[in-house]
């Protein structure tokens, strides 16, 4: 695995070093495509001019209480969902109504509801990271050994320290592949929001770039986002291998 990891960086340094060497033998066209050095040298000013923290702060701040509310509404509704066969009948039509549906068709009403302010981005947010956890957990519910329930039932511990106890810890791999889709969703929905309408952030620095004609600080932005994008999953990937590390061994076990 790391031998494949070290190859790919080799790759995208033999790219870089490639576009590098044609946008200065001029096979490549710099005012559109601008050189690894000169964007280099954007992301640069953009780091030490202060506006790569405020901004990044700005993204993530908004990204993260989006997805924090998202992830409390997911599994608590998918778990009550899964729970209770009456809830999950009253509620399947509204979320197969809404699940399907664009999450950026969403950021006209969260403006109207809520202005252009970070309001409006953990409006978008939550709303497009809440469906993959919600789905993620009611499947996991469903899924839950029978006897395991049943098992509860006898200890009579009630429903919520069924779910607490018995319920979410079995249902956890599910949660976790939710939580993890939503991970990029959420990331994806808050650059939207900025890029269509918003006063700060990543996002609306990459628009107020592009609208200035400062192409090389389009592509620093980008790629700044790229690595965001990169390192929030690698974080989350390293967090669900400690957390569920006990699944893991249970399933090798079963397997044997």
């Amino acid at each position: 695995m790391r031998v494949t990891r070290l190859l790919g960086f080799v790759l995208i340094a033999a790219l870089l070093g490639l576009w590098e060497a044609g946008a200065h033998a001029g096979a490549i066209d710099a005012r559109y495509l601008p050189p690894p050095s000169a964007v280099a040298a954007a992301w640069w000013g953009f780091a030490t001019g202060g506006q790569l923290a405020e901004s990044l702060a700005t993204t993530l701040a908004s990204w993260a209480q989006g997805y924090a509310i998202a992830a409390v509404l997911g599994i608590s509704l998918g778990t009550v969902m899964g729970f209770f066969p009456v809830v999950r009948a009253m509620l399947a039509t509204i979320v197969e109504l809404l699940r399907p549906m664009p999450s950026v068709a969403i950021i006209p009403i969260a403006i109207v509801l809520f202005g252009l302010g970070d309001p409006m981005k953990r409006f978008v947010v939550a709303y497009a990271a809440l469906w993959p956890v919600l789905i993620n957990t009611l499947y996991g519910v469903l899924a839950v050994d029978p006897l395991l329930i049943d098992t509860a039932r006898t200890f009579r511990l009630g429903a919520v320290r069924s779910a607490l106890r018995v319920i979410l810890p079995a249902a956890s791999p599910y949660i976790a592949t939710g939580l993890r889709i939503s991970t990029s969703i959420a990331l994806i929905l808050v650059i939207t929001a900025e890029l269509v309408a918003s006063r700060s952030g990543l996002g609306y620095f990459v628009r107020a770039a592009e609208q200035a004609g400062r192409v090389p600080e389009v592509y620093a932005g980008v790629l700044t986002i790229a690595v965001v994008g990169y390192l929030l999953n690698a974080t989350f990937v390293a967090l669900e291998g400690r957390v569920l590390a006990w699944h893991r061994g249970l399933t090798a076990r079963e397997g044997v």
